[in-house]
């Protein structure tokens, strides 16, 4: 996968928060993640995915585990999906690993990731704070 975030601070150590995931699936370390039912994650996909968190550590394809953990709160670097995004926006996900400013409508499907602390251009990378479970 490309555009994993790069953790830029950790707010008490992240907040790792533990979710179950595929046995046969690899998740790169930070990827950001989506929930499913039954506190499931995976990786995103699609605009508008609900968040749960950016992977903390590589989880392995086949490796034996079914859990991984995702960071849940600090500051990270994140691609913009191409679209820009105003400094103080919120922001959610826009795809695999990408971020887009957020629509009213989307601060209710749970796939808002944080607030753009930089004004990016059409595809840059920002620093966004992200604070999931707050």
């Amino acid at each position: 996968m490309a555009n994993e975030a790069v953790i830029i601070e950790l707010f008490d150590g992240g907040r790792p928060v533990r979710f179950t995931c595929a046995e046969a699936t690899g998740i790169e370390k930070g990827t950001l993640l989506k929930l499913t039912d039954p506190r499931t994650a995976s990786a995103t996909a699609a605009d508008n995915d609900p968040f749960c968190g950016i992977a903390a550590a590589e989880k392995v394809a086949s490796d034996g585990s079914t859990t991984i953990s995702a960071y849940t709160c600090g500051i990270f670097d994140l691609k913009d999906s191409g679209a820009g995004i105003t400094a103080g926006a919120t922001v959610n996900i826009g795809g695999a690993n990408l971020i887009i400013a957020s629509a009213a409508a989307d601060l209710l499907t749970g796939s808002v990731v944080g607030r753009a602390l930089e004004t990016a251009a059409a595809s840059e990378v920002i620093a966004v704070a992200v604070g999931v479970y707050q």
